[in-house]
């Protein structure tokens, strides 16, 4: 008897240390961007950003035009591109007009050693989302353990942005 009590509390006990582990190592992401959503397309990094300037182009109400705040005040205007000529990551800002909220995503190109065909590749990230134009109130998409609570945010990235630059990635390839 003292056996089987053993293995029911071993069967019971083990999802919740392996979730713990798995939460541990999710916490400890490296990198970065490690809790961005991260979008793969076999496309040269500069062919997406040309896209993505003409999806903003032809929806002008997604593109971040206004002015921000910081929390002390000071004004300026959030510019697409990279920081300096080292930096990776071409920072690309979106706009929700209708939620006030500032969409930071990324583009980075891919690079494989062992497959350079890859390198024709890159990525599209959707990183964060502010609340209102005083930029203290970043969020990360992937901020929250539980991917119930994310799912909205990358929902919505998706149908409003994503999929406008899937479709002119695919109008592209077309012959």
């Amino acid at each position: 008897m003292k056996r089987k009590h053993k293995l029911l509390l071993g069967i019971l006990v083990s999802p919740f240390i392996l979730l713990f582990y798995y939460y541990l190592a999710w916490s400890m992401s490296p990198g970065s961007y490690a809790l961005a959503e991260v979008y793969k397309f076999s496309i040269p990094e500069e062919t997406l950003i040309e896209i993505i300037k003409e999806f903003k182009k032809e929806n002008p109400s997604l593109d971040m035009t206004k002015s921000v705040r910081m929390k002390n005040g000071e004004e300026f205007y959030l510019e697409d591109g990279r920081r300096d000529s080292s930096d990776h990551w071409y920072f690309i800002y979106f706009y929700y007009p209708d939620k006030n909220q500032i969409v930071k995503t990324w583009t980075r190109h891919n690079i494989s050693w062992e497959n350079p065909e890859k390198e024709k590749s890159s990525s599209f990230a959707f990183v964060s989302i502010s609340e209102g134009l005083t930029l203290h109130n970043w969020k990360t998409v992937n901020e929250s353990f539980f991917w119930w609570k994310n799912t909205p945010l990358k929902e919505e990235f998706e149908k409003r942005i994503l999929s406008g630059i899937k479709k002119k990635i695919k109008d592209k390839s077309k012959p």
